[in-house]
């Protein structure tokens, strides 16, 4: 998901998408991937996780090398769905994996590495492509996608046994096609908005029929004996509060990713390589916080640590919203070490209030929320932002006087602004551009930070009457052994 936003500049110039269908290229992946979670979930757990794992890499493989060859955005879009369909698959059984095989005094240990890894495989995605797109064109990002799903693909081969949740449950049809139906609309009214205006009866109807179609999903799952996701769990205050966190970092983590890789490349005038290094310490910062996260936690509990991080991230986001089209590097390193070390910071507890508030039996639903708040949380981030910044984008650029068809290339991207004002000579357009897309930026950073300074509120208030042995994380143990029972 993280890698491409490298790309998208390049995506931008070559096949001349507009700032929406970029954004429908990256957000059709975590859209359909979130949309389709709680279903393949299920799948994997009634015929073979290590099946579902399989089938959804080698789909992954696939599409991947199919999309090297396209050059249309539409194409794009929609390999990007399929993409989303493969990971959806495969993404479950990884935590639900660890979650099982390890005793719960050692699982906060697991699940930090986990979330280590997870949270910084995103900048480290962003790195690998920034090398690759030095020496080849946005084509190699899948190139490398293809890699490592089959490298992925060995590994499952050769070290996942397969598992299976012996009690063969029917799958819940309506209460998937109603998630999908609930998310696709809302994230295509999100991301179609600064088209038709924000409030307009197309955004809004699309909203109101996106909030009522999961109101439906709600009720129908409240009712069914074999619900895809039971939302009576949401009783339980650590589990709603790790969810709800979880869903609102990665809104404000991935739509920052995808707004500021933007910025680097069209405005600071970076390489894809330069632009991805600069990143860097976001993930300097996050490794070895969320490693050393559950010795926090152990001696203050799980509550404050979590609360700080959700900080951080938010007052990280808030001075990267100061940049502008002449900042210094400096500003965004300034902004870049807290928010990493927030996101190391909240992500352990946040995640182990999930594992650890269900049963052993219910890990794999577990596994599916905590992966569900990830990717709707990174599809909506996406969305929103991505919107906001197109939104500023447009209000603060001044095309009167232009030629028609400069102006309609200058509206439609920043990166278009570029191609357009250095084939014609006019550095007054790509200035002016640059400037607008900085204010768009702004507005999309400051939105990200509200969303962080939100979920520390909402933990805060969720966890504020939990028992104490629901919010601390037990001190991991070095003396016991690994369980081998999956």
């Amino acid at each position: 998901m993280a890698s491409l936003n490298v790309a998208v500049p390049g995506i931008a110039r070559e096949t001349h998408a507009s700032q929406t269908q970029l954004s429908w290229i990256i957000d059709s992946y975590s859209l359909v991937f979130a949309a389709l979670l709680l279903l393949a979930a299920t799948l994997g757990d009634r015929f073979g996780r290590r099946k579902a794992l399989l089938g959804g890499l080698g789909l992954f493989t696939v599409i991947s090398a199919a999309a090297t060859f396209s050059s249309d955005p539409g194409v794009l879009i929609v390999l990007r769905a399929a993409l989303g369909v493969g990971a959806a698959f495969v993404m479950p059984a990884t935590l639900s994996t660890i979650t099982s095989t390890f005793p719960k005094e050692q699982r906060t240990r697991a699940v930090s590495i986990w979330s280590a890894v997870a949270g910084a495989s995103a900048v480290l995605g962003l790195l690998a492509s920034g090398v690759v797109l030095e020496a080849w064109s946005w084509r190699s990002v899948f190139w490398l996608n293809v890699v490592m799903a089959v490298l992925a693909l060995i590994g499952t081969y050769l070290f996942v046994p397969e598992s299976a949740d012996p009690d063969k449950q029917r799958v819940d049809i309506v209460g998937a096609t109603l998630t999908v139906l609930g998310l696709g609309v809302l994230v295509y009214s999100i991301i179609e908005a600064p088209e038709h205006g924000w409030g307009s009866a197309h955004t809004l109807a699309g909203i109101g029929i996106a909030l009522v179609v999961l109101a439906g999903f709600v009720a129908w799952e409240l009712h069914h004996p074999r619900p895809l996701l039971d939302p009576r769990l949401f009783r339980n205050m650590p589990f709603a509060a790790g969810s709800l966190s979880i869903t609102l970092q990665f809104f404000a983590f991935f739509g920052f990713i995808f707004v500021i890789m933007q910025y680097l490349q069209l405005v600071r005038g970076d390489s894809a390589l330069v632009a991805a290094v600069s990143i860097l310490p976001m993930p300097a910062a996050m490794i070895p916080m969320a490693r050393n996260t559950p010795r926090i936690a152990a001696r203050v509990g799980m509550r404050r640590p979590w609360i700080a991080g959700l900080i951080g991230v938010g007052v990280g986001l808030a001075i990267l919203a100061q940049v502008d089209a002449d900042s210094s590097y400096w500003l965004i390193l300034t902004g870049l070490v807290p928010l990493g070390a927030g996101m190391g910071l909240a992500m352990t507890p946040a995640t182990t209030a999930i594992t650890d508030a269900l049963p052993s039996r219910l890990q794999n639903v577990g596994s599916a929320v905590n992966d569900l708040s990830r990717e709707l949380g990174g599809a909506l981030g996406i969305a929103v932002l991505g919107s906001a910044l197109n939104a500023g984008y447009r209000n603060n650029l001044d095309l009167e006087g232009l030629p028609g068809p400069v102006a309609e290339a200058a509206h439609s991207s920043l990166a278009a602004a570029n191609v357009v004002g250095a084939k014609t000579g006019n550095t007054a357009l790509i200035e002016q551009a640059r400037d607008a897309f900085a204010s768009g930026l702004q507005l999309a950073l400051i939105t990200g930070a509200a969303a962080a300074l939100l979920a520390a509120i909402a933990v805060a208030v969720l966890l504020r009457r939990a028992p104490r042995k629901e919010t601390e994380t037990p001190a991991p143990d070095p003396e016991t052994k690994v369980s081998q029972t999956a």
